[in-house]
């Protein structure tokens, strides 16, 4: 394994004779650098996080969509 840092946008490696100069590479992270996202992964959204829960409420009245308001906040029922 050969290692190195990113410094200014150049990669530099531990052991700068490690390869010959020319040689094409293919880079991938040990971990994951602040706010980037990988690159093809999809902007994550509301919808998809809620899209997570979905399923997962149990033991609601059949009504519990009609008349949310009501449950949780004492509105009248629909």
């Amino acid at each position: 394994m050969i290692r190195g840092r990113v410094q200014h946008g150049v990669i530099l490696l531990e052991d700068p004779d490690a390869l010959p100069e020319g040689t094409e590479l293919s880079i991938h992270p040990l971990q994951r650098c602040g706010n980037r996202r990988d690159a093809g992964q999809p902007k994550p959204t509301v919808g998809r996080a809620l899209l997570q829960l979905a399923g997962k409420a149990r033991q609601l009245s059949s009504d519990a969509s009609r008349n949310l308001g009501h449950y949780l906040y004492g509105h009248g029922k629909r």
